[in-house]
């Protein structure tokens, strides 16, 4: 396989602010292995920029985003939503005609066969916008070849550039193996017919808090074992605080400072056996352990292509693996495991591969959410990040309950926080706690990524009365910030 390179004298230059030329091209051939965000998004680049483009796919157009992890889940916690809106109903004076409480009960069999249909009908759209565009697609378990190229079905598929979207899987603990039947992976919960009784949940990060309150909502007995003292401890510690309070007030078990050492099928009960030698006993255990990339036995080190000591493949702020004319995105780098960065490093890929101008992956600018019930949802620098840079900075931040749209929505609980810099005036980063966050994300989102001054986000329109007026009034409120009156900076 021949790689892509600069033009001598127009090298990538790595830094968040550069911007990489690349050569001018003709017509490449693109092998694109996997299907995922990364795979189909950089498969759309390519044709745009008139390449011809091969994606190899073994199970369906989507990857995990759709077909097992976000487009599911995000469907049972809406569904899980909706049912404590309805629940919630009498508040705003809505009650059964009988005059009786409004009572729900889940049909959890249909809920999953909704899930599965949706996520049929997903990959199904996505196959076909890349059919439309003339992409070629090739179903089957593919391998990478010394030489680089892919061999699949008995055909050896050769290109001018390779990107690898691999994805990645459940990290499975040898003493707590999902059985797919009691003990399982969040890829088996949507075969369950039943709701569980009471589910036992093994890990709190965002996928054990995700579905922890989804199926509290949807009318489980939970209980929550944690590492630490709080959910999400990668996440604003004042949310992360909110969240638990929230979590123990809907009457879940949260189990802190605890690990699972072992999960075992018992006769009539699963029973979680922790690091201390307690014992909790439930009728299903979901184990949410984190993840592991689908780098093995593809052929990646036959072919030169370096991976790190987690097996992650090593790349680049351009998506460059170290071998040449090879890109890698998404989960099987480990750069940050989110559907919408492995689409921009696919985008990224592409363009760099292709020859178009290319702005190298900048984290500093990536908003994302926890789909919990409130959403937890952040963009730019935390706190914690702005005290470890010495940067300059104040915070301000306001309740959602005083918001007369929350009021008349029945929110009560959330908040609004915002980073300014002291000396530039610019959004440094924030976290929104509140229903649909996030959406009302985007904004703030906008101004890190283009370094909007709180002034300029503020002198912006908001809809009265609107959720979304609360961000407005937070970034009003850090007008005429001095360095001198920055508490938090240093």
């Amino acid at each position: 396989m021949a790689g892509i390179a600069p033009r001598p004298g127009r090298a990538a230059r790595l830094s968040d602010a550069s911007i990489v030329l690349c050569h001018d091209v003709a017509m490449h051939d693109v092998v694109i292995l996997g299907g995922g965000p990364g795979g189909y998004e950089a498969a759309l680049v390519a044709r745009k920029a008139g390449a011809r483009v091969t994606l190899i796919e073994r199970h369906g157009l989507g990857g995990n985003a759709v077909l097992t992890d976000v487009v599911p889940s995000k469907t049972v916690i809406a569904t899980a939503e909706w049912r404590s809106i309805a629940e919630r109903a009498p508040e705003l004076g809505i009650v059964a005609e009988d005059g009786a409480p409004v009572r729900t009960r889940v049909d959890l069999a249909a809920v999953n066969a909704r899930v599965r249909a949706l996520v049929a009908r997903q990959s199904e759209d996505i196959a076909g916008r890349l059919e439309t565009e003339g992409v070629r697609i090739v179903h089957g378990e593919g391998t990478v070849t010394p030489e680089r190229a892919v061999a699949v079905g008995g055909e050896e598929i050769r290109g001018d550039a390779l990107l690898l979207a691999l994805g990645a899987r459940p990290r499975v603990l040898a003493d707590a193996a999902p059985d797919g039947e009691r003990i399982l992976s969040w890829t088996d919960l949507y075969s369950l017919a039943d709701l569980p009784e009471h589910l036992i949940v093994v890990g709190s990060g965002v996928t054990g808090a995700e579905f922890a309150e989804a199926y509290s909502l949807l009318g489980s007995r939970v209980t929550l074992i944690a590492s630490g003292d709080r959910v999400l401890p990668r996440e604003d510690p004042e949310a992360s605080a909110m969240l638990t309070e929230v979590f123990r007030e809907r009457g879940m078990t949260l189990v802190g400072g605890r690990a699972a050492a072992v999960a075992r099928d018992g006769d009539d009960a699963v029973v979680v056996t922790l690091d201390d030698g307690r014992e909790i006993r439930g009728s299903h255990c979901l184990m949410a352990v984190g993840s592991v990339p689908n780098t093995d036995g593809v052929g990646l080190e036959g072919a030169g292509i370096a991976l790190d000591e987690r097996g992650y493949i090593v790349v680049d702020k351009v998506s460059r693996a170290s071998a040449p004319g090879v890109y890698a995105a998404g989960d099987c780098t480990g750069v940050l495991p989110l559907a919408s960065v492995a689409a921009a490093q696919g985008r990224i890929a592409m363009a760099h591969a292709l020859g178009d101008e290319v702005r190298p992956l900048d984290l500093g600018r990536v908003s994302s959410t926890v789909f919990t019930a409130p959403e937890i949802a952040t963009v730019g620098s935390s706190e914690a990040d702005l005290k470890a840079r010495g940067i300059f900075y104040r915070v301000e931040r306001l309740d959602l309950a005083r918001n007369p749209r929350a009021k008349m929505l029945g929110i009560d609980e959330g908040f609004v926080k915002v980073f300014g810099h002291t000396v530039t005036g610019h959004v440094l980063g924030a976290v929104i706690v509140g229903s649909r966050a996030s959406e009302h994300v985007y904004a703030l989102s906008l101004a890190v990524a283009n370094r909007l001054t709180v002034d300029q986000v503020a002198e912006s329109f908001t809809v009265y009365p609107s959720l979304s007026g609360t961000t407005g009034e937070v970034v009003r409120r850090l007008h005429g910030m001095r360095e001198d009156d920055a508490p938090h900076g240093t």
